[in-house]
């Protein structure tokens, strides 16, 4: 099977946590659009667990590891719009900095991949055990402040900066031993001012889009700094389409390294596909007042930019002369106003992070001559 409108619906896979109702709603509404892109007539959301549907077309909440695609039936990135690993740790900010010196890891764990990766990767370290973080907490402390990033969470919550050892050892002894050694832990050098770009492609049916972009903070309901949305350049095509672009030096610096990035986990890790990846990257300034750039983490999942890159290879369907639009994601806590011409996907009083809206939107148009 290979032509898109052989998939009989889109079949939402939840992952191992039980999935927001927030986020839950917006990949209900992205599993509509994806019927649209593949041809799916009329749109048809197949139920989670129903194992009698034939020949579906997947959207996971997670990233897939081990033996779970092949029971799927997934073999390419085209039955299923996310990624697939073979090792859970592989799908996290844990393989974004070499593991410290002495440090035990999962077997699977490919020490040569940030040479690889070179400087795309930022300050830091991984281990996958409290003792193996402490000793490498000590050695950071010596010089700098450090961030402790748990590796499974998400859009910037459970981090920690951590200036003394004492903090350290209270922030290792609230964390699970078993946790910490199949998915890891990342300490990296904290930076200040900075700035995070977003660069990524999505591939579903024949559609192909690529961006580059920044991201946005907002306080939640508990007045945490969360992720708040993205704004996106998206582009027809894959990377060249960009990259034949005028780009500003930093743009252009975070595109290559997403692109170093992306190539070492391809030789590192061989059998890895995707058919979402964004990858994180920071611009920020040391505790030398140094100015540096690198990969912050990866995602081979729907995310919190899919809103946008959904509707951008949307418009390009339904657009065939439309080269470039500018799309961007919005999570608003508390109060919020949605735009006129904004899609929304969700708006309402979630169980687990209170009142909330999503909405995204198509703000300009590109055309070719």
């Amino acid at each position: 099977m290979t032509a898109a409108a052989a998939y009989a619906g889109v079949q939402l896979l939840a992952g191992e946590r039980p999935t927001p109702e927030h986020e839950q709603k917006v990949h209900e509404k992205l599993g509509i659009i994806l019927c649209d892109l593949l041809e799916i007539r009329p749109p048809r959301l197949i139920e989670v667990g129903d194992t009698q549907a034939q020949h579906p077309y997947y959207l996971p909440a997670r990233t897939l590891t081990g033996i779970v695609a092949e029971q799927l039936g997934i073999r390419s990135e085209q039955n299923f719009f996310g990624g697939w690993v073979s090792d859970p740790f592989i799908a996290t900010k844990a393989i974004s900095h070499p593991l410290f010196p002495g440090s035990g890891a999962p077997s699977s764990w490919h020490a040569g991949f940030a040479d690889l990766a070179g400087d795309a990767l930022l300050p830091g370290w991984t281990v996958f055990s409290k003792a193996d973080a402490r000793r490498a907490g000590l050695a950071m402390l010596e010089r700098a402040p450090l961030r402790l990033k748990p590796v499974r969470a998400t859009a910037g919550r459970g981090q920690q900066v951590i200036t003394q050892l004492p903090a350290l050892d209270a922030a290792l002894d609230a964390m699970d031993d078993t946790e910490l050694a199949q998915w890891g832990l990342v300490l990296e050098e904290n930076l200040a001012d900075v700035e995070t770009f977003s660069v990524g492609q999505v591939r579903v049916g024949s559609h192909i889009a690529s961006y580059h972009g920044t991201q946005r903070l907002t306080q939640d309901n508990a007045g945490e700094w969360v992720y708040g949305g993205s704004n996106l350049v998206v582009y027809r095509g894959d990377y060249s389409a960009i990259l034949e672009q005028e780009l500003a030096p930093a743009v252009r610096t975070a595109i290559e390294q997403a692109r170093s990035y992306e190539a070492a986990v391809e030789r590192s890790y061989p059998g890895f596909f995707a058919s979402r990846r964004n990858y994180d990257i920071a611009i920020g300034t040391t505790h030398e007042g140094k100015r540096l750039s690198g990969v912050l983490e990866q995602s081979w999942r729907v995310g919190g930019a899919s809103s946008a890159e959904l509707l951008a290879l949307q418009a390009f369907k339904n657009d065939p002369t439309l080269r470039r639009v500018n799309a961007s994601t919005h999570e608003v806590f508390g109060a919020a106003t949605v735009p006129p011409g904004a899609e929304l996907f969700f708006e309402g009083d979630d169980a687990e992070v209170g009142p909330i809206t999503k909405y995204a939107r198509i703000q300009t148009h590109g055309h070719s001559e």
